[in-house]
C-alpha cells in the first residue's frame, strides 16, 4: 500500500497558485495501479481518497505508520464503489460479492479486509473513500436498486443527470461519510449546476467513463475567484469546504462524489447561480 499526505490550503494562498501548483495540491492523477492500494490522506477533515485494483493478487488493507493504529478501520469508516469487474471483498465477519457500480460501507472496527477480483481478465476497480468515525455502524452492501435516485437538470441546460445516492444517511447509517454517483445523460456535460459551497463539510470528486481523447474541466475555488483543472479518465480532485465543485466535459461522463464533515444534511449548501460567478 502507498499513502501520500496532502496538507490543507488557505483560500487566500490558493489565489496565487499557478497551474502546476494547483494540480499538485488538489488533483489526484493516479487512483488505480495493478496489484496495489493507492491512497491520499488529506488534511481536509482527514479524508482519505484512493483505489485498489487487484489483478493477480489479493490485496489486504493494512494500516500505515501515518495512521498510528493497528488496523486501518480502528477509528475510521470506509466507502467503496466498484467501477470495474466483479470483486470479492472479505472481512473477518463476511464475504461480499461487489458488482459493477455497487457500493460497500465498512464500519468502524472492521478488520481483515481483503480485496480480490473474480476475473483477472476483467479486474475490479475499487474506488475508496474513508473518514474518521466515532461509532461502529454495521457494514452493508448497497446496489443501484437500493439507491435513492434523483433526476436533475435538463437537456436544455446541458446538465440532465441521474444522481444515485448510495452511502447517504437516507439509505444507510454512517458517522460522517457520504458517497454517491452521478451519471450524465447523453448530450449533457455540466454537473453540480448551480454550484455551491458548504463550510460544514469537504468533498472529493472522482471522474470516470470519460471517453478516450476526451476530458473534464473541473471548476474549483472561491465563487468570486474561480480556478479550473483539466482532468482525464479515472482521476480525482479534493474540494475544500470553501471551494465550489463543478465541471463540464467534452463528452458526457460519470463521477463519484464523497464528503465528510459535521453535517449529514445533503441539502446543506450555499448556492451560487451561474450569473454570479467570477
Amino acid at each position: 500500500m502507498k499513502i501520500e499526505i496532502r496538507y490543507a490550503a488557505h483560500p487566500m494562498d490558493v489565489k496565487h497558485y499557478d497551474t502546476e501548483k494547483l494540480r499538485k495540491e488538489f488533483l489526484i492523477e493516479k487512483i488505480f495501479e495493478k496489484d496495489i492500494i493507492l491512497l491520499v490522506y488529506s488534511m481536509y477533515d482527514r479524508y482519505i481518497v484512493g483505489g485498489a485494483m487487484p489483478v493477480n493478487e489479493a490485496l489486504k488493507l493494512e494500516s500505515a505508520d501515518d495512521l498510528k493504529m493497528p488496523n486501518f478501520l480502528d477509528r475510521r469508516e470506509m466507502g467503496i464503489i466498484n467501477i470495474g469487474g466483479p470483486a470479492l471483498i472479505s472481512t473477518k465477519e463476511k464475504i461480499y460479492n461487489l458488482g459493477h457500480k455497487e457500493a460497500l460501507y465498512l464500519g468502524k472496527g472492521t478488520t481483515d479486509v481483503v480485496f480480490k477480483s473474480e476475473d483477472a481478465g476483467n479486474p475490479a476497480k475499487l474506488y475508496i473513500n474513508s473518514a474518521p468515525a466515532h461509532h461502529a455502524f454495521p457494514s452493508k452492501q448497497i446496489t443501484l436498486n437500493d439507491a435513492e435516485v434523483v433526476m436533475l437538470g435538463s437537456p436544455e441546460t446541458s446538465n440532465h443527470r441521474r444522481l444515485n445516492k448510495l452511502l447517504v444517511n437516507s439509505v444507510i447509517e454512517t458517522c460522517q461519510l457520504q458517497m454517491g454517483m452521478t451519471e450524465l445523460q447523453t448530450g449533457s456535460v455540466w454537473n453540480t449546476m448551480p454550484v455551491h459551497t458548504h463550510n460544514r463539510r469537504m468533498e472529493a470528486y472522482f471522474y470516470f467513463e470519460v471517453p478516450e481523447k476526451q476530458a473534464v474541466c473541473h471548476f474549483m475555488g472561491d465563487p468570486d475567484e474561480t480556478r479550473h483543472l483539466w482532468m482525464s479518465n479515472e482521476q480525482a480532485v479534493l474540494s475544500p469546504s470553501w471551494s465550489i465543485h463543478s465541471a463540464a466535459g467534452t463528452s458526457n461522463y460519470t463521477f463519484i462524489w464523497g464528503m465528510a464533515g459535521e453535517n449529514l444534511d445533503y441539502g446543506d449548501m450555499d448556492v451560487r447561480h451561474p450569473d454570479t460567478l467570477k
